[in-house]
């Protein structure tokens, strides 16, 4: 769900997550959208791990490169996404935290902001 940085459910969704591996180096993750509204959109990530460590990822609504650090079960992304909202497309920072519960469970809480500004935030829960 989005809410708002008063608290308030602006929009929510449901996402179904597909990931499979391009050769050794390249994670791919397909993700389908479907909103409450009835509005579907698709993000495909290809994310590569840096030889430190760190992550990189790209997809077709992300500007430059995400980055990211994976600490235990914990990766912090942060990126600049294109966001269109109505007839207009707005570029927002993600400030994106993943935590691994188990194998089967992860909960994602994003930070959504423009100009340093709060936007609002996303929480996700992937499930298998």
């Amino acid at each position: 769900m989005f809410q708002g940085r008063n608290g308030e459910v602006k929009k929510r969704f449901y996402v179904d997550i597909d990931a499979t591996h391009e050769g050794d180096d390249v994670i791919v993750l397909n993700e389908k959208f479907s909103w409450a509204d009835g509005t579907k959109s698709q993000r495909i990530w290809r994310l590569t791990e840096q030889t430190d460590g760190s992550w990189k990822g790209v997809a077709g609504d992300v500007i430059g490169e995400a980055t990211g650090q994976v600490v235990g079960n914990t990766l912090h992304w942060n990126y600049l996404l294109e966001l269109p909202v109505e007839d207009k497309t707005y570029k927002v920072t993600f400030d994106d935290w993943m935590y691994l519960i188990n194998k089967d469970v992860m909960l994602n809480r994003s930070v959504m902001k423009k100009f340093g500004v709060e936007l609002g935030s996303v929480d996700v829960k992937y499930a298998s």
